[in-house]
């Protein structure tokens, strides 16, 4: 699994849910239980990881959609 973005952004993190799954490519967020622990204070950065063999469409796909700032 490859690291495409780590953020607090709550939002970028939603929106780029969005776009993994309208392109069928499969995605975990990590960290997303630890930050609800630590009380949302964002010490925790939530990380989307993707399969290595689906990394490159990823990149691609976020920077189409100008979330190239937020790639890793």
């Amino acid at each position: 699994m490859g690291e495409i973005v780590r953020t607090n952004d709550i939002a970028a993190i939603s929106a780029i849910e969005g776009l993994l799954i309208a392109a069928e490519i499969p995605y975990h967020v990590a960290d997303r239980n630890v930050s609800v622990l630590e009380g949302s204070i964002g010490v925790w950065q939530r990380r989307v990881l993707v399969p290595d063999e689906h990394e490159l469409a990823a990149r691609e796909l976020l920077a189409e959609a100008d979330f190239g700032e937020w790639l890793r």
